[in-house]
């Protein structure tokens, strides 16, 4: 059997754009011959999909399930929204996320996952051959809690728990848990129109605080104002950024009116126990990437829930 070097591998690679470990074994396969290999890889369908990965995948769908205490979130990309229609890439995708719920700490954990006896990046490649796009398992999460529920909601579901924006809640509580179960949805509802960056202050990021602080720092700088005027303007305009970005500070796109705090707080009376938000994830489709506006959302989301 012919030697199989590193510089063999490296230039199949380059030929290909398949992986290490694919150009190895079709090396192998083909008994040191480049000619051979390459054909054993298009067969198999891994160099058309090396081929596609340079595309740009902004499209797909985001995807979530629950099971009682857990919660589990993926987002696979694909080229066009015509393929997040086409039903293999749908049943993939959901498939996906019931398997995060054991497997999905992050997208690379997942994709080393078994799946009906192939991994997840195997299942991937073959159906990135069969569909004819690049796709690519972006991010995975899971979330859960002790004592409580895990909430979901999907806006734009193309299908039941797949769609454009994906948000999961975690509410620690010994409350009942079908009414925790309904408030935990209005939050995602909330949290999915309102886009918040951090779960309470504590956690808001030092650099987009200390940005956000110089911008309105040399605004109220500007206004002329004596220094400790420019001190409370300032107060009162950090307070003013919290209640944007802050989920338990922002106003309830539900009701319209009441901080997500006092929400919780009512609700721990209403129920009889504490209802704690110790969590959430909110996926949303090709976050990152300009796809237009959607300025009535927060809206949408109001009159749903009503």
């Amino acid at each position: 059997m012919a030697e199989i070097t590193a510089a063999m591998v490296k230039e199949l690679r380059e030929r290909s754009g398949a992986g290490m470990m694919d150009c190895k074994k079709a090396l192998g396969e083909a008994g040191g011959d480049m000619e051979t290999a390459i054909d054993w890889l298009r067969k198999k369908g891994l160099a058309a999909a090396a081929k596609k990965s340079g595309r740009v995948a902004a499209e797909g769908l985001v995807a979530i399930t629950t099971d009682g205490k857990n919660g589990a979130v993926v987002e696979l990309n694909a080229e066009t929204d015509f393929v997040a229609r086409n039903e293999q890439f749908q049943k993939f995708v959901v498939a996906l996320a019931k398997l995060a719920l054991t497997d999905g700490a992050s997208a690379e954990t997942l994709k080393t996952a078994d799946m009906d006896g192939e991994t997840v990046e195997s299942r991937l490649t073959d159906l990135i051959a069969t569909i004819g796009e690049n796709m690519q398992l972006r991010r995975a999460a899971k979330l859960s809690v002790d004592n409580g529920v895990i909430a979901s909601y999907m806006h734009n579901a193309l299908i039941p728990g797949a769609g454009k924006i994906g948000v999961l809640v975690a509410l620690e509580s010994t409350a009942d848990t079908d009414k925790l179960a309904e408030l935990g949805r209005q939050l995602a509802m909330h949290i999915a129109a309102a886009r918040p960056e951090a779960l309470n202050i504590a956690d808001v990021d030092s650099e987009a605080l200390d940005r956000e602080r110089a911008v309105l720092k040399e605004q109220a700088l500007a206004s002329g104002k004596p220094a400790d005027i420019v001190e409370k303007m300032m107060d009162g305009r950090i307070r003013k950024y919290y209640e944007q970005v802050v989920l338990l500070e922002q106003t309830y796109v539900i009701d319209g009116e009441s901080k997500v705090s006092a929400v919780l707080e009512k609700a721990g009376k209403d129920l009889g126990a504490d209802v704690k938000l110790t969590g959430y994830i909110r996926y949303e489709l090709g976050e990152g990437v300009d796809k237009g506006s959607e300025d009535d959302f927060a809206a949408e989301v109001a009159s749903m829930a009503g």
